[in-house]
């Protein structure tokens, strides 16, 4: 199985190398980068592109590892057990598949993605290292132990909320998604936006790489966000020539809530457009 991007997902070479090169180790891939940079979608396309069932773990803070295997509903095997329902003599009606469990007992190969790891606990990379190593885990409620049929390519994004344990990382193949330059995201955007004018579009980029290299600013948009930003003009029919100021000063562009998300941000583009006029 090799990986050779797709006709809805722009993937650079290293990227393409990194995850064909997981897939020959058998290692996760554990993937960071700016948010919007694709790490989700990779493991969707990837998934697309190989034919393969995907099954998605979205990691929040409150997870723990062992609800990727499998949970005990113990709660409701004491209901039933109080109402007289007769399934209660087999404790396997209350185990429930986690995500992994799925994919272990999946009859084909599969994408397993693990989405956002480092929102959880700084345990929890750790809580899985046997699971992932041997590809089995024993159900103690059934004295089950259940093996995987087939080995997953596991896709593991974070956004380097906190750093992970160095065990979990060295059985990882490791890549870093890089912002994309601004040639893939003129390929990233032809992508969604087939028809959109050439015009529009090399003003846009500009724009937003512009916006983007402002010193001081708190968030910087994402592609994401770029691509919100250009269905809104699209909409809009916002004419190139409206995305700039006339004497191309900085200032805010059109629509700009698509792109800036929070008021420092915003005051920021403010001040710097004011300083020009005033020193006139």
């Amino acid at each position: 199985m090799r990986f050779n991007g797709s006709e809805h997902y722009v993937a650079t070479r290293d990227l393409t190398l990194a995850v064909n090169a997981a897939i020959t180790l058998q290692r996760p891939l554990l993937i960071k980068g700016e948010p919007g940079t694709g790490k989700t979608k990779l493991a969707e396309e990837v998934a697309a592109a190989l034919g393969l069932p995907l099954f998605q773990w979205h990691i929040k803070s409150t997870t723990k590892a062992q609800q990727g295997l499998y949970e005990y509903d113990a709660v409701s095997r004491l209901r039933d057990s109080q109402l007289g329902d007769a399934k209660v003599a087999d404790i396997g009606n209350y185990i429930v598949k986690g995500v992994l469990w799925e994919a272990f007992a999946c009859e084909t190969p599969s994408v397993v993605l693990i989405d956002e790891i480092d929102k959880a606990d700084i345990e929890f990379p750790n809580d899985l290292l046997r699971e992932l190593d041997r590809m089995e885990f024993y159900v103690y409620e059934t004295r089950q132990l259940v093996k995987a049929r087939h080995r997953p390519i596991l896709i593991i994004t974070s956004n380097s909320e906190k750093d992970l344990p160095e065990a979990f990382l060295r059985r990882c193949f490791f890549h870093y998604i890089k912002f994309p330059d601004h040639e893939t995201m003129r390929q990233i955007v032809d992508v969604h936006f087939p028809d959109l004018k050439k015009t529009l579009l090399a003003e846009a980029l500009d724009v937003f790489f512009d916006v983007r290299d402002v010193p001081g600013l708190k968030k910087r948009p994402s592609t994401s966000e770029l691509l919100d930003w250009l269905k809104l003009l699209l909409a809009e029919d916002i004419p190139p020539e409206a995305l700039r100021s006339k004497d191309r000063k900085i200032s805010l562009p059109p629509l700009h809530g698509a792109l800036l998300k929070n008021e420092q941000d915003v005051h920021l583009f403010e001040r710097l457009a004011y300083k020009p006029a005033q020193s006139r």
